[in-house]
């Protein structure tokens, strides 16, 4: 009976895990800038793993394998958030276009009241 109810949980929190990690996927390919597709990559990878490492767990037993999932399930609880925080400030220094209205904004040239003003991109470093 009990053997059920951990299998049922276990199911569960896998299947919950291989959802999110393939709406992560999808959000990689639908969003239109690099800052919305690393957020939506960034957090939907931590918590996916973090299902399906739970989901596993029960399965386990208590083991060494056990001990094991707990280890990695903390190293990525703190080396996927470092690592998006890492590719974001990088990203961030080296200016990508951003997406406006659905379209990539390069930069290039910006309406200022009736006339369109040539925009250079700022090369400075903050």
């Amino acid at each position: 009976m009990i053997e059920n109810a951990v299998a049922a949980i276990s199911g569960v929190s896998l299947a919950l895990g291989c959802l999110l990690m393939l709406s992560g996927a999808l959000g990689l390919l639908r969003f239109p800038d690099f800052y919305t597709r690393m957020h939506a990559a960034g957090i939907t990878d931590t918590l996916a793993s973090f299902l399906i490492i739970c989901g596993l767990m029960p399965m386990a037993g208590w083991s060494l394998a056990l001990a094991k999932l707990g280890m990695i399930l903390l190293f990525i609880f703190f080396t996927g958030p470092t690592a998006s925080h890492a590719l974001a400030r990088a990203a961030q220094l080296g200016r990508p276009a951003l997406a406006v209205d659905g379209q990539v904004d390069a930069g290039v040239v910006e309406e200022v009241g009736s006339a369109a003003v040539e925009v250079e991109p700022d090369s400075g470093r903050i």
